[in-house]
Parts: C-alpha cells; sequence; structure tokens
C-alpha cells in the first residue's frame, strides 16, 4: 500500500462521493465523469492519485473490443481503506462547519 496521501479536494470529495454510493459496486470512468460532471482531464490525474494511494481499485473489462464494438471500459472500485479514509475526509470536513451556525 503506498503511503502518499491523495490531497483532498472538492473534485476528489465528489469522486469519492460517487464511488461510496451503495448503488454500484464499481463504476466506468465515464459513469464517474457523468455523474460528478467533472471533465476528463481532471477526472482521471484524481483516479490516478486515489489508485496510487490505495484508495481505489481499477481493472479493464473483460472482452475483445472488436467482439464488444467498442473500445473496453476500465471500471473502478473504492477500496477498504480507501472507503474509512474517505469517510473521515467527509467527516473532517463536516466537523468545522457545524461552528457556523449561519450556513
Amino acid at each position: 500500500m503506498a503511503t502518499n496521501e491523495p490531497r483532498i479536494t472538492a473534485q476528489t470529495l465528489k469522486i469519492l462521493g460517487v464511488l461510496l454510493s451503495p448503488e454500484k459496486d464499481e463504476m466506468s470512468g465515464a459513469e464517474i465523469g457523468r455523474s460528478t460532471e467533472i471533465a476528463s482531464g481532471t477526472l482521471y490525474p484524481i483516479l490516478l492519485r486515489l489508485e496510487s494511494a490505495g484508495w481505489v481499485k481499477s481493472e479493464w473489462e473483460a472482452g475483445d473490443p472488436r467482439e464488444l464494438g467498442r473500445p473496453r471500459r476500465r471500471f473502478y472500485r473504492i477500496t477498504g481503506i480507501g472507503g474509512r479514509k474517505a469517510r473521515l475526509a467527509f467527516r473532517e470536513i463536516a466537523l468545522p462547519l457545524k461552528e457556523f451556525a449561519w450556513l
């Protein structure tokens, strides 16, 4: 497991939030992009950083692109450690906001 922790930005939190969704255990990059409305030039570098930190795992779709009639998709899923650290990040961000009751 990598020791480099990813920088937690608003875009990173959006991606983690989608990956934590109980509706699907894995999503393609295109699905994540559509759900978060994050452009691919921002999305894929974040996914790469999350994967190198061990928060996310990815794998290519099985099958031959000629048989599929399209390029293979890369599917992403959050790891156990990624889920724990993402939930912690969401809690840490929410706690300071509670100090501002007018928000």
